[in-house]
């Protein structure tokens, strides 16, 4: 067997329609198109969302609500989550590029540290916010919890 000899597998490819090659292509004259209208012309796409005339979705359902653009997102981080991390990667302090580096953030996320969980080591937690029930959970066993 060499290149030469190499095909695709059976069914895996189809011949092309070949539109407005003659009648006897069998998709001549209006070329699959149908008879007059916008959609027979050339150039012709229809607008996002249009549904034939009939009032489309975006204009039938109401406005409603607001989107806060000074929001500022963070990502969460529990308790249990920097134990875990502690212990895996022997470390007395948590900082964003461990965070980074173990693959629960990403490059640009703020934290926020939460209380869910049980911490058991004394850490040194970096992040930019922390709930009150995370930063006392840490503050109790000695750790210091840092706002970035």
């Amino acid at each position: 067997m060499d290149l030469s000899n190499l095909k695709p597998a059976k069914g895996s490819t189809k011949k092309v329609k070949r539109i407005g090659r003659g009648q006897g292509s069998g998709h001549g004259g209006t070329s699959t198109r149908g008879n007059k209208g916008a959609q027979s012309r050339s150039g012709y796409s229809k607008k996002l969302g249009y549904e034939g005339g009939q009032m489309s979705l975006v204009r039938r359902v109401p406005k409603f609500g607001f989107k806060n653009f000074n929001r500022v997102e963070y990502k969460g981080i529990n308790l249990d989550v920097l134990q875990q991390i502690a212990e895996k990667k022997n470390v007395e302090a948590i900082t964003p590029a461990i965070l980074i580096e173990s693959g629960y953030i990403s490059k640009n996320d703020r934290i926020k540290i939460l209380g869910r969980g049980e911490l058991k080591i004394k850490l040194d937690v970096s992040a930019h916010g922390f709930s009150a029930t995370a930063k006392k959970a840490i503050e109790e066993l000695g750790g210091v919890a840092n706002i970035i």
